[in-house]
């Protein structure tokens, strides 16, 4: 139908699109404001591991894992930890390795989910991890191939050392800055690698070369010079001894807590404030703080292990990475991007309340109508608290030559030199020219599950 000559068809306003966007935003955020958080959620399976029932943990973290499909990542890696201490050893290599498949996949930045996140927050993001879990993910897979067969124990360690070296050259932005070379290395890949390859009893040009890097990335790790010395000296042990690595995961590992920006809240206050009088629309008021993650390291009962062999003591565990010190120097170096992350989510917001008042006529009832909801859009926000929480605090070793025959092992936690937990007995074969691995976990005075044990390959 063509209109008469002269008169124009009204214009189609955007403004329905606009609102309808924003309602479909806003009201699934309303209705998952009071939701527990992730934390909430898991809270008793990692209770329950902390006690020493990994059992009854694994079988709270596969309850969950149907029920939060934005969790999954994360709820995936916590499962493996359990399994690993469960005695499920297959299972959790299988766990972590589709872990590491999936994590690489989702760092190809998805846009739709990275889009939906601007407009409500990053929960609604699949978890691709923070960079120190990935690094943290190719260690727990050595581990859990160490204490099974072994055939990718190697492969696996230096899979370590190769994802932070690519987790560090990705960090450049197009200025040339780079905040992840401020990252301290990981040595506990090339330890495992030196340690394996010592173990073939050739090529100690390799073990050198690996021990080198421990001595490097981690001047506080004693023992390394020792294992440098070694090395040079070509020698794995006397005739008639094998070794013994006893690793234990001690302590409870970093976590993420919601915190406040109150400055950056005030800035944006202000700027809410000068923008307001200058241009046609109010913006609606910073009332909801910006709100983003913080990574901070648990207090822990723990920080050695004490071992004895056959009733005499025969040293304590040394830490070899510091998984939590590691994630808090990682986060603090990255920081500004999630600050930068948050305060545009805010503006983003703004703007779009901003665009669909221009869309409509000047009446006072509606802008404030619209100001209300921006309100409620921006109070909606949550941090995204979600982490590898079964991480330990630290990881130690313990490197024993011993004759070769059965042995009866004892570990006990203790702080300060001090034992804190009973002794955990432990029936450990020592074969001639061998390695022999225990791998233990102590969240707290109790070992949480099995203490393993295996042989090199």
């Amino acid at each position: 139908m063509h209109s008469p000559r002269g008169t124009a068809l009204p214009r189609r306003s955007n403004t329905p699109r606009l609102w309808l966007v924003m309602l479909a935003v806003i009201l699934p955020a309303l209705s998952n404001a009071g939701c527990a958080s992730h934390a909430d959620r898991v809270r008793l399976a990692r209770e329950n591991f902390y006690a020493g029932d990994v059992v009854a943990c694994a079988e709270q973290l596969e309850q969950q894992l149907s029920d939060f499909r934005h969790d999954r990542d994360v709820l995936e890696l916590d499962l493996a930890v359990a399994q690993l201490f469960a005695g499920q050893l297959q299972q959790s290599e299988q766990r972590l390795r589709e872990a590491r498949d999936r994590s690489e996949y989702l760092e190809r930045q998805n846009l739709a989910e990275s889009a939906l996140s601007f407009l409500s927050d990053d929960n609604y993001r699949a978890y691709a991890g923070e960079d120190y879990e990935k690094v943290m993910l190719r260690v727990l897979l050595a581990l859990a191939s160490l204490m099974g067969d072994g055939q990718d124990a190697e492969a696996y360690s230096l899979q370590i050392t190769e994802k932070q070296q690519q987790i560090i050259e990705s960090g450049t932005s197009p200025e040339g800055a780079n905040p992840k070379l401020a990252y301290q290395r990981v040595a506990f890949g090339a330890y495992l690698h030196g340690v394996l390859r010592e173990a073939t009893h050739r090529n100690y040009d390799d073990v050198e070369r690996s021990f080198a890097q421990v001595v490097s990335w981690q001047p506080d790790y004693v023992p390394g010079g020792w294992d440098l010395i070694r090395a040079r000296q070509g020698v794995h042990s006397a005739r008639g001894d094998g070794v013994l690595y006893v690793f234990t995961f001690v302590g409870r590992g970093p976590y993420k807590r919601e915190v406040s920006e109150v400055p950056t809240s005030q800035a944006m206050l202000i700027a809410d404030r000068i923008i307001s009088m200058q241009a046609d629309h109010s913006l609606p008021p910073t009332l909801a703080p910006i709100k983003v993650a913080q990574v901070v390291v648990s207090e822990n009962d723990v920080d050695q292990v004490h071992v004895a062999v056959d009733g005499q003591p025969a040293g304590a565990t040394v830490t070899i990475t510091d998984v939590g010190q590691l994630a808090v120097r990682q986060y603090e170096a990255i920081y500004p991007q999630v600050m930068a992350r948050a305060v545009a989510r805010r503006a983003l917001k703004k703007a779009a309340v901003y665009s669909t008042k221009s869309q409509l006529d000047t009446n006072p009832w509606v802008g404030l109508a619209f100001d209300a909801a921006g309100v409620m859009w921006e109070a909606t926000e949550s941090a995204d608290t979600r982490c590898w929480a079964l991480l330990p605090d630290r990881i130690q070793v313990l490197r024993l030559e011993l004759p070769a025959g059965e042995h009866r092992v004892t570990l006990r936690p203790a702080r300060l030199r001090y034992a804190v937990g009973p002794e955990v007995p432990v029936a450990v074969p020592i074969e001639d020219g061998r390695n022999t691995y225990v791998l233990a976990c102590f969240p707290g005075p109790h070992a949480a599950g099995h203490v393993l044990v295996s042989h090199s390959p």
